[in-house]
């Protein structure tokens, strides 16, 4: 359960949009369901220190929960962002997935053998898993968006400004409630980021798509804004006037003898089309492993262009890190937020490897029992008995449950990427009941309705028996439940080693063996469909785990501080695709021996596995 409810906007500032006038612009479903939303304001929970990286005197954060609610964090702690960039989803349709590459054996013989070499990407053995969906219905994706534009307004400084990133596929519809958050009249640029070496796409009889937009907005109108000009190199010198001012107007200027003077400019002010000298996509000349991720040299030109040294720069939709790593190294203060577990133990590495200083918080909102809210969604799918997918119904209803007695019975499951339909009020019951209800086939005679958080239980049912509008039963069910049952965590088993001579300290913790379920049914799902789909000219080629199963880890890190509450990272091994060793940020050309060593006895013992689930074992005397 949230803590309370933090406004979006204290009082109505003279000027502002309201609702009433958005929805005259799109008219688009749902529309009401937002203001109630909005009448609620940010749910406020409570925010979980996991650890921290150095002694982080600038109060940087990576936040892991959804942007609505990191706001309402940073509205209650009174901490006021001075510039925000966010590359949310683009509603494309697409499914985004990163490889998973399994690290060679350092038990194998064969494979230590083979360490002196890096192999091709093509010769190591990997599997993609699902990041997540960007699969929107248009309505939904616009109430969403529109709820975190106006939690993001809430928490700007009166001097900030916003870029939000997008492309064409509802770029368009963005700018209409960019329009109606900011007010039109700080509307500063569309920005068109052009990338020039995109390959062109035959298939299609049409242009290639070869650029993004970013919408420039400030809080403030006029000049009450941070804005720095920018300048970039010119491919070739060019001959311009020399201009300069007389009397307050700009003019010419001239030699004695009267003549128009000229200079050789090699450098040009930065318009609204940019050309970024970086190739793309930045995950293959920048590689942190982050499908999605956007170039260091996009963000650098933003953060030059609208902020000022240690001035606090937000990305909500945080991704590969890329916003805080830029901030860092231009000496800003930086807040990189994310639901997704993979986007923050990208950034958390990335930001240790820069050598930046930051907290990692986690806001316990109940639904972090999975890495990422697609994975949690598609899990809940299988996990309530005889859900399937009834395309008779509204998408407002996950699916139906058969029932020899009372047929049909459509099943509600909250959304975890809106954070609207999380808790189950009186607001959520009177749509069911007013909205979802009344479209149903008139042979229902049952709905299903589950919940992750919820105002009062007994509320909600008396609301329901207060209500004659139905004669249709609603049956209250907890998510968390099936979730909790089905939570299986990785094993491992390891000794420690007292080891003077070693040369990164006294202590080793030497691993033994690891398993994990989770990635072992990944591993298996890739090996039968490797098998249905072989031929003669591609064999069926397994990938196989040595029983020891050290293929399956990719960091490790030891606490040698507290045996118990946040996390102090002391040593740390990352552990890349290449079996190389990454040692508390510092890349080698180590392969990794199975262990982790530290200066002091280790207490404790962290390990992430090469899907990004993380374990933490407490080493007894």
């Amino acid at each position: 359960m949230p803590i309370k409810y933090v406004p979006f906007i204290p009082e109505p500032i003279e000027g502002q949009a309201v609702l009433g006038n958005f929805n005259r612009i799109l008219k688009y479903k749902g529309a009401d369901d937002v203001s109630m939303v909005l009448q609620r304001g940010m749910p406020l929970y409570e925010m979980e220190k996991q650890e921290t990286v150095g002694e982080n005197p600038d109060g940087n954060m990576v936040i892991r929960g959804e942007c609505v609610s990191a706001c309402a964090y940073l509205k209650e702690q009174g901490i006021q962002v001075d510039l925000v960039y966010i590359d949310p989803p683009f509603a494309s349709g697409v499914d985004y997935a990163r490889k998973v590459y399994i690290r060679r054996n350092p038990k194998v013989a064969e494979a230590i053998a083979q360490a002196e070499q890096e192999l091709d990407i093509e010769e190591l053995k990997a599997f993609e898993e699902k990041m997540y969906g960007d699969v929107w219905d248009k309505e939904k994706y616009l109430n969403w968006m529109y709820e975190n534009l106006m939690a993001i307004k809430s928490v700007m400084s009166e001097t900030a400004s916003i870029y939000v990133h997008l492309d064409w596929h509802i770029g368009h519809y963005v700018k209409i409630l960019l329009d109606e958050v900011f007010g039109e009249e700080n509307f500063r640029n569309d920005i068109i980021w052009y990338y020039y070496n995109k390959m062109p796409d035959m298939r299609k009889p049409i242009f290639t798509r070869s650029h993004d937009i970013i919408y420039f907005y400030s809080k403030n109108k006029g000049n009450q804004y941070t804005f720095n000009l920018q300048s970039e190199k010119r491919l070739e010198p060019v001959k311009q006037l020399i201009r300069k001012k007389v009397d307050g107007k700009m003019v010419n200027a001239r030699d004695e003898d009267g003549n128009v003077m000229y200079r050789n400019s090699e450098d040009r002010i930065v318009d609204d089309v940019w050309r970024i000298s970086m190739l793309q996509p930045a995950d293959k000349a920048e590689p942190v492993g982050y499908a999605t991720q956007k170039p260091e040299a996009l963000l650098e030109r933003i953060i030059k262009a609208s902020s000022n040294e240690g001035t606090l720069v937000a990305d909500f939709f945080g991704g590969s890190g890329v916003t805080a790593a830029v901030a860092a190294k231009l000496g800003r203060r930086f807040i990189h937020c994310d639901i997704g577990l993979n986007s923050i133990q990208t950034a958390r590495d990335r930001l240790k490897a820069d050598g930046a200083q930051f907290d990692v918080l986690e806001i316990k909102d109940g639904v972090q029992l999975y890495r990422n809210p697609v994975q949690t969604m598609d899990k809940i799918k299988s996990l309530i008995p005889g859900l399937k997918n009834e395309d008779s119904l509204d998408p407002f209803w996950e699916g139906a449950i058969s029932d020899s007695k009372l047929g049909t019975v459509p099943v509600y499951v909250p959304n975890l990427m809106d954070s609207s339909s999380k808790l189950l009020d009186e607001v959520m019951m009177n749509r069911i009941l007013h909205q979802a209800i009344p479209d149903l086939d008139s042979s229902v005679k049952k709905v299903i309705v589950y919940y992750i958080d919820i105002t009062s239980e007994e509320e909600v049912k008396k609301f329901i028996r207060d209500d004659d509008s139905t004669m249709v039963e609603i049956e209250l069910r907890d998510l968390k439940t099936i979730l909790d049952d089905v939570v299986v965590g990785d094993y491992a088993e390891f000794h420690v080693e007292e080891s003077r001579a070693d040369l990164f300290g006294g202590w080793r913790v030497v691993v033994d063996r690891f398993l994990s379920d989770r990635v072992m049914q990944k591993i298996d799902e890739f090996n039968q469909k490797a098998r249905m789909n072989a031929t003669g000219k591609r064999p069926f080629k397994p990938i196989e785990i040595n029983e020891t199963g050290l293929e399956l880890i990719e960091y490790l890190s030891v606490d040698c501080t507290a045996a118990e509450g946040e996390w102090h990272s002391d040593s740390e091994i990352k552990i890349d695709k290449n079996g190389f060793v990454i040692r508390n940020g510092e890349k080698t050309k180590e392969f990794w021996d199975g262990t982790i060593c530290c200066e002091k006895r280790p207490l404790r013992v962290k390990v992430r596995n090469i899907c990004g689930d993380e374990s933490v074992w407490e080493i007894c005397e």
